[in-house]
């Protein structure tokens, strides 16, 4: 598994040399929580679980507080504010400016056929530009493939709010090996049926069969989140959904 949660690490701490990934070609990358002392010296600056991306090299620290900074390759809900003629602006976050979005960023997207989103439309999106001097861009197709892999336009549905803890958690490979996260699993398992996709800017779009248990399946991840509830918490709610839908 690339991605894996370490220990929970406390403001100041300094990083022992063995939860760090290591990669024989990429240079390490510190993510939010993280100080580099040079020469060597890595610390935390925040309270919570240390992460670790063996695949990208990268090490960071996820805290319930803070907010969403966009980050090159991060998945997320983007909500359309406005169009002009050759891209959209997507709001990601409410503390960082509009990301562009290219109206032919889409699988098999043509000034014929591009999708026409309209004010308040969400799509799913991935981050391919992220600085502080530059506005953030999207896409919705992989510049590799020419596929959606996934992105685009969420249709119908309801939009959740939850932390960045939540969100990592959410997107983490199963089975996480620390703080098990199985209610979309039990929910899964009680015959709901359901959609989701998770943000890494602290949304999540569940999209169900009625409205009724679109809210119920949406307010379970945040009370999951909210109550930080253990793996037979979550069960217990997860059944507890399923009766009263």
């Amino acid at each position: 598994m690339a991605m894996a949660a370490g220990p929970f690490v406390l403001p100041g701490q300094i990083l022992d040399s063995k939860d760090l990934p290591s990669h024989p070609t990429q240079p390490l990358k510190l993510g939010p929580g993280l100080r580099h002392i040079p020469p060597s010296t890595i610390t935390t600056i925040v309270a919570g679980q240390l992460y670790t991306d063996k695949r990208k090299n990268a090490v960071w620290v996820e805290s319930n507080g803070g907010r969403y900074t966009p980050t090159i390759g991060d998945l997320v809900i983007a909500t359309i504010q406005k169009s002009s003629a050759d891209v959209y602006y997507a709001s990601i976050s409410d503390y960082t400016p509009n990301a562009t979005l290219p109206q032919l960023s889409f699988e098999g997207a043509t000034k014929k056929t591009r999708p026409q989103l309209a004010f308040g439309a969400l799509v799913y999106a991935r981050v391919t530009l992220a600085n502080k001097h530059m506005d953030p861009e999207l896409e919705c197709v992989s510049s590799s493939t020419g596929k959606s892999e996934g992105l685009g336009p969420l249709s119908e549905g309801m939009l959740f709010d939850i932390s960045l803890a939540m969100s990592r958690r959410l997107m983490l490979p199963k089975p996480a090996d620390q703080g098990a996260l199985v209610l979309l699993e039990e929910l899964g398992s009680q015959g709901i049926s359901f959609e989701t996709a998770v943000g890494r800017n602290g949304r999540v779009w569940v999209k169900s069969n009625s409205v009724k248990a679109t809210l119920a399946i949406g307010r379970a991840v945040q009370e999951t989140d909210e109550k930080v509830l253990s793996v037979e918490g979550q069960r217990k709610l997860a059944k507890k959904v399923a009766r009263d839908t």
